[in-house]
């Protein structure tokens, strides 16, 4: 389901979800500090293009609990709660739901992006 499951979530809500990243990521690397968080971000959106077959490692220590907490006020709420309401949307439906709880793994880590790492 790996191929043909990214296809289709890069057809029918990947696309968005992974823009959304994207912009993160240049509105991050505007400012001169923000560079390594944008640079996350941009790892995350191919995640977001692309997330059947990869697995999600949450850890980090203080400084990404620091990095996760600015984050989470700045730019995490709004991407966690568009994918969240998409996985939601989309677990209505049976043949929805493989794409909602990709939604959701997006959620999770739009909430907590900094000391996880993709396998």
């Amino acid at each position: 389901m790996g191929c043909l499951g990214n296809v289709l979530w890069f057809l029918c809500g990947g696309l968005l979800s992974g823009l959304g990243w994207l912009a993160a990521g240049i509105l991050w690397c505007i400012t001169i500090v923000g560079i390594p968080v944008g640079l996350q971000c941009f790892k995350f959106a191919s995640l977001s293009f692309f997330p059947f077959g990869k697995e999600v490692r949450y850890g980090g220590g203080a400084g990404s609990l620091l990095l996760n907490i600015i984050w989470l006020f700045v730019s995490g709420l709004p991407l966690a709660a568009g994918s969240a309401i998409m996985g939601v949307i989309l677990c209505c439906t049976v043949i929805g739901i493989p794409f909602g709880l990709q939604h959701f793994k997006i959620a999770k880590l739009a909430l907590m992006p900094f000391g996880s790492e993709v396998y």
